[in-house]
């Protein structure tokens, strides 16, 4: 059960606004994940506008205070760069994916080239620069080859770097207008996950200064709080710009996502939903916030 439904069937079952209903309503929003200091100033937001805006349903209320904090950090970043309605005006962009591993990153990344080639008209490269995982490189050729997409590759253990270097030479040479780099997913040591990074960063401002560099964390939704904890490692080490949200299935509570927003600034750009190519999309905070309210999604 989604943990909408939990919402609804909650507020179903207390037609008045109570002290109690109140306490009840911030457990509940602390078990989908919300944070528990994050869900008791909900409430106590909530037990205002429920004053001054008598009338208006909770549930009403609950999602147009959470979809305010989503806006107000979706708008202040400025992303995605581009999505399915727009693209990039003869600029090539350059996404790097950055996360632990198993949260998704290789068919993410195998997604994003699917939505942008299909419904942006664009002409993705992917970049195996997970050399660390020989398996990444062998699956992202996979993905390349079914969805028709040019996979730039190098062998098990070489300079990941170096195949961003050759991605980027690739779309100069009119291979593509977007890069979408897999990267390694290792954590152990941060200092050698910001070198990496700040390395292919130095290759792209040499080889392609006038580029967009874009860089989304992928975080797996059905870990809840501990996404939390490994997007603040990440944002310590090198500040992604975004959020890609993958797993998110009927185990995922999506609280998370309004402690990403409040407390890490971080917006969601995506939201993957299952495991074909198509199951991405661009997030919308007001669906999402009507979702996690027990509302139903407006179409």
């Amino acid at each position: 059960m989604r943990f909408g439904e939990k919402i609804k069937i909650f507020f179903s079952g207390k037609p008045s606004v109570t002290d109690e209903m109140l306490e009840d309503l911030c457990d509940l929003l602390v078990e989908g994940d919300f944070g528990a200091s994050r869900a008791f100033n909900m409430v106590e937001l909530l037990r205002q506008q429920y004053k001054s805006r008598g009338g208006e349903s909770v549930p009403a209320l609950l999602a147009d205070l959470l979809e305010k904090e989503l806006l107000n950090v979706s708008q202040a970043g400025g992303f995605p760069p581009f999505n399915e309605h727009e693209s990039p005006a003869g600029k090539l962009t350059v996404i790097l994916l950055l996360g632990v591993n198993g949260v998704g990153k290789t068919t993410t990344a195998a997604k994003l080239a699917s939505l942008y080639s299909r419904q942006c008209g664009l002409k993705p490269i992917l970049a195996a620069a997970d050399t660390f995982r020989a398996a990444a490189i062998e699956q992202l050729k996979i993905h390349g080859e079914r969805l028709g997409v040019r996979v730039i590759a190098h062998q098990h253990g070489g300079d990941p770097a170096a195949v961003v270097y050759d991605a980027v030479e690739a779309a100069r040479s009119g291979g593509g207008n977007v890069i979408i780099a897999d990267t390694a997913g290792r954590m152990h040591t941060k200092s050698a996950l910001v070198e990496e990074l700040k390395k292919i960063d130095r290759v792209v401002a040499a080889k392609a200064g006038d580029a967009e560099n874009v860089k989304y964390l992928v975080l797996d939704a059905t870990t809840g709080r501990n996404a939390l904890a490994q997007a603040a490692v990440f944002c310590e080490a090198v500040a992604p710009q975004g959020i890609i949200l993958t797993k998110y299935d009927s185990t995922a509570k999506g609280g998370v996502v309004f402690s990403l927003a409040t407390e890490l600034r971080l917006p969601v750009v995506y939201i993957c939903t299952g495991e074909k190519y198509g199951d991405i999309e661009t997030f919308n905070p007001h669906s999402f916030a009507r979702e996690f309210a027990g509302l139903e999604k407006e179409t």
